[in-house]
């Protein structure tokens, strides 16, 4: 498989974008669960399910996407 340079460093830039908007989505959602009244440890354990799903989801949208082009 022959890459260019321009579509590996698009690739990293995604995956980076990802992987911010990943973790704001965990702090996030582990910020409002405390808010809420969960326990330090609730409110860590749902934000790592939040990270985990919106990772899954994401990489599965950008492998779709790379895919088809």
């Amino acid at each position: 498989m022959n890459t260019s340079p321009t579509h590996l460093m698009l690739l990293v830039l995604l995956l980076a974008v990802v992987a911010l908007f990943c973790t704001l989505v965990g702090a996030a959602a582990g910020l409002l669960a405390r808010i809420d009244g969960a326990t330090y440890t609730t409110a860590l354990l749902r934000g790592a399910v939040a990270f985990a799903g919106s990772a899954t989801l994401s990489l599965a949208l950008l492998t779709f996407v790379l895919t088809a082009l």
